[in-house]
């Protein structure tokens, strides 16, 4: 049995779960969800508690079991709680600016500004002390993760000057430029 997949996930107050027609509907403070489980899964809802169980002992059922209830867990934690991630811009002149709170206005180091347009359910904040902060928020665990590698990809960090976006607290291994090297072998 699986240690993940075998624990029930408990409803807490104020979220209503559903489950019809092979679709598992959870509604909550922050909004609603939908996930329609793999067939080899079956989902029960009883006592309070979503139950996640398996159809047999074969691999790909074994895998899916967990998974499965991880999924449901971040979707009830999602509807309650919600999730974000932070993203760090560094370099000089590099800057943000959040256009109605869906879209970033990005300055990038390129010869034009870049605009990302929030898809639907995120947020974008830029912290009000530090301009180079964004959060980005939803309620959708593997949405928020999906653009903030999006906009991490605009603009990787690089390894020489660590110049570009960088998720927060987030170590970059830096190399050693030209004049290091030239230095280390005993002049040029």
């Amino acid at each position: 049995m699986s240690r993940i997949g075998k624990q029930p996930v408990t409803i807490p107050s104020g979220v209503e779960v559903t489950f019809k027609e092979g679709k598992l509907n959870v509604k909550g403070t922050k909004g609603t969800l939908v996930f329609a489980p793999h067939a080899r899964v079956v989902i029960k809802i009883e006592d309070g508690k979503i139950i996640v169980e398996r159809k047999s002992e074969e691999i790909l059922d074994r895998s899916l079991h967990g998974l499965t209830r991880t999924l449901v867990a971040n979707m009830v934690e999602g509807v309650t709680k919600g999730f974000f991630k932070k993203l760090e811009i560094q370099g000089v002149g590099y800057r943000a600016e959040v256009i109605a709170g869906k879209k970033l206005k990005l300055a990038l180091g390129f010869s034009h500004p870049i605009e990302y347009t929030a898809k639907e359910g995120i947020l974008f904040e830029i912290d009000k002390e530090k301009k180079n902060i964004i959060t980005v928020s939803g309620i959708d665990k593997s949405l928020v993760g999906q653009v903030a590698s999006e906009l991490r990809g605009l603009r990787p960090p690089e390894p020489y000057k660590g110049k570009g976006i960088r998720y927060l607290g987030e170590q970059i291994r830096r190399k050693a430029g030209k004049a290091a090297t030239a230095a280390a072998k005993g002049g040029a």
